[in-house]
């Protein structure tokens, strides 16, 4: 008898296991564009350190995420047992705050007169003998952090969403291990990618001393001209995610939008997929516009 309730003890946690496993697989595809901003943005939030603190800046950075997602995870999991209406419309918020992000980059990049003022002002700072590279990198952390809380909500509402048909106990393994897998992946690539060009730098070094490596030369160069465009092509891939992302959220949260879809999905036939991506594009392009208006509506108006 005691074995047979440990075979069926095995077999339930084998089963949850795999729920987990499955759920955890559907729940990071719909946050992948979520994952690809976090990626850039946590890059880019490092540029402007000092080499050798680029590692540490990255590793307090990935503990502040970690409690961000030890405060969210049990938020987000009562919010669905005691009003799961409000997973729809945080959902819905945090779709329109991905059209936005998206689209406030697309406004960046059109008009780039004020982002090479920030930039200018950045270069200053760290020019300046007289700023405490300190203050400023505990600034850089706080301020990298605060990002990443807003980022990790919308990852952990959006997987909630996905999974909010399965178990309690299913949930709260999916958000678990995925709320680590995300922290570690996300702020091992973010590692791997600020130490690129000091890789670079290496091997060039290296190919120079006891005579010319061309092998080790190339290699060097490669990374130090692939850093940088490997940034540019993480942000442009982020952005377009997010657009979709964002799109699709609003597309299948908001009723009118779904019925005002549906029809030219089903006229497309075998190219509804295809179709739905698109759509979903120019929705979260066309919302982001509009919040970007709105909010540019009332600071001005403030003013």
């Amino acid at each position: 008898m005691a074995a047979a309730n440990l075979l069926a003890l095995i077999d339930d946690i084998a089963t949850l296991l795999d729920d987990v496993s499955v759920m955890s697989k559907v729940a990071a595809k719909k946050t992948a564009g979520v994952l690809g901003d976090d990626l850039a943005l946590n890059a880019n939030q490092v540029q402007g350190v000092r080499a050798e603190r680029e590692l540490p800046v990255v590793w307090a950075v990935a503990k502040g995420s970690l409690l961000n997602k030890v405060i969210l995870v049990p938020a987000a999991l009562l919010i669905s047992a005691w009003a799961p209406v409000l997973i729809t419309i945080l959902l819905v918020i945090g779709g329109l705050y991905l059209c936005y992000e998206g689209a406030e980059k697309v406004i960046h990049r059109l008009f780039p007169k004020d982002s090479a003022t920030e930039a200018s002002v950045r270069i200053q700072r760290l020019a300046d003998e007289t700023v405490d590279l300190v203050a400023l990198e505990k600034e850089k952390i706080k301020g990298a952090i605060r990002t990443d809380f807003i980022l990790s909500a919308e990852i952990v509402v959006i997987a909630l969403g996905t999974i909010q048909q399965a178990s309690f106990v299913t949930q709260v393994g999916v958000l678990c291990a995925l709320s680590l897998a995300i922290t570690i992946g996300v702020y091992g690539l973010v590692a791997a990618i600020v130490k690129l060009d000091d890789v670079g730098l290496y091997f060039i070094r290296k190919s120079l001393t006891g005579g010319f490596n061309r092998l080790q030369h190339f290699m060097g160069r490669a990374l130090l001209v692939g850093a940088p465009l490997l940034m540019k092509a993480l942000a442009f891939i982020g952005t377009i995610a997010m657009f979709l992302v964002g799109g699709g959220i609003l597309t299948h949260s908001i009723a009118y939008l779904h019925h005002l879809i549906e029809p030219v999905l089903t006229a497309t036939g075998e190219m509804a997929t295809v179709t739905s991506i698109v759509l979903d594009g120019i929705t979260g392009f066309i919302a982001g516009a509009l919040v970007v208006g709105l909010l540019a509506t009332i600071s001005k108006l403030r003013k």
